[in-house]
């Protein structure tokens, strides 16, 4: 029987960015062992980098499975089950006697971290009207940053104080807590039945419909490369090449998630001003290149600190833009999917980003790396589909 049960829209997004949250934090909490894993184990960055992207693995390959997941049992139990996942693979990760071990771990966990994406997007696609959307969406997309930001400040400083299983029982505890209330809070938003859904068209493929998915999906995973560069090399950056201690680093990278947060809250609301997603996706992409073209110059001297912060936010302020476009593209049965496509090419440039740009890195230095990145936001431009565009309802 459906969930008659009419909440506030706010405590849904409010929930389901919680269990967004708790997911990131673990994905994103592997990138902050890398000085770990480089300075105490004696991995080299690359091999280092290589662990570290286990979880994003396991998010990448089951992203699609979950949205069709989503579009079929619904938010609230896509969230719950995968959470569940999340959760054990902290847990094993926490037993673990071996790094092969401890990379398997991190990629069930990954895989569980997946459902997140497409579940809690759906949630505020369903629960808020068109005008209100782009806002919703980059509120909810603040997850990420404050998820990653949280594992800055948690993920290096508990392993340096105490030790690894300590750690990953920590981020278990916290996946476990956003599993809770996710699986008594969160209420299905309501979407027509399949019937009415044919008569308006949602059923059919929007895939074949045109080609503003694809693109927006191929832009989206370039848009990525330079954010996932930023947050996984920046504590590492500030550690090794800056001399700064863990403490100080942690809470600077935890701190500039806060600018990527409101980035995303600010592109959001623009977009709903504007009545387009696309268009300020478009200027963040020339924003991007500009930007780590500049980080790449100057990361050497005293601008360089402030480059980066202005690159945690930049890098990061393009993501609500497409995934609600994405969504609102797919409609009430493709949705699920649609996102899942989209997080998966995203996914799939960041875990090739953490080893290669690890490996680059250790071969020509950071600024190299930095400004060689900006190349990807610069083939993104041409690619956002901005002509003909309509926000759908």
């Amino acid at each position: 029987m459906a969930d008659l049960r009419v909440p506030s829209r706010w405590l849904m997004l409010g929930v389901s960015m919680l269990g967004q949250v708790a997911g990131t934090i673990f994905v994103n909490g592997a990138a902050f062992l890398i000085p770990y894993l480089h300075l105490e184990r004696g991995l080299s960055l690359a091999e280092a980098g290589t662990v570290a992207a286990a979880p994003a693995v396991g998010v990448m390959v089951s992203l699609i499975a979950w949205g069709a997941i989503v579009d079929r049992i619904g938010e609230r139990a896509s969230l719950t089950a995968g959470l569940t996942i999340v959760t054990i693979g902290a847990l094993g990760a926490s037993l673990s006697s071996s790094l092969i071990a401890l990379a398997a771990w991190f990629a069930v966990g990954g895989i569980g971290a997946a459902s997140t994406n497409s579940a809690s997007g759906r949630v505020v696609i369903g629960w808020f009207p068109v005008e209100r959307r782009g806002t919703a969406m980059g509120i909810r997309q603040t997850a990420l940053p404050l998820g990653v930001g949280l594992a800055a400040l948690l993920v290096p400083n508990v392993v340096e104080a105490y030790d690894l299983r300590t750690t990953l029982l920590l981020v278990a505890a916290i996946t476990a807590a956003a599993t809770a209330l996710c699986a008594l809070l969160i209420v299905d938003p309501p979407r027509p039945t399949r019937a009415e859904a044919a008569t308006q068209g949602h059923l059919a493929n929007p895939y074949v419909r045109d080609s503003r998915l694809l693109r927006i999906h191929l832009a989206s995973t370039l848009l990525v490369v330079p954010q996932m560069t930023v947050w996984t090399y920046m504590l590492v950056w500030l550690i090794d090449d800056k001399g700064w201690s863990t403490f100080a680093a942690g809470a600077l990278v935890a701190s500039t998630q806060l600018v990527g947060a409101a980035a995303r809250i600010g592109a959001g609301w623009w977009s709903d001003r504007v009545g387009s997603r696309l268009r300020p996706m478009r200027v963040v992409a020339i924003a991007a290149v500009a930007t780590m073209l500049a980080l790449g110059l100057l990361s050497g001297t005293p601008l360089g600190i402030a480059l980066m912060i202005i690159a945690t936010a930049v890098t990061v302020a393009d993501n609500g833009l497409a995934f609600t476009s994405v969504a609102e593209i797919g409609g009430p049965y493709w949705a699920g999917r649609a996102m899942g496509v989209q997080n998966t090419g995203q996914y799939l440039a960041g875990s090739l980003v953490l080893p290669l740009v690890g490996a680059l890195i250790a071969a020509r230095g950071y600024g190299f790396a930095f400004a060689a990145i900006a190349v990807f936001p610069l083939l993104a431009i041409p690619l956002v589909p901005v002509r003909g565009e309509k926000v759908n309802p």
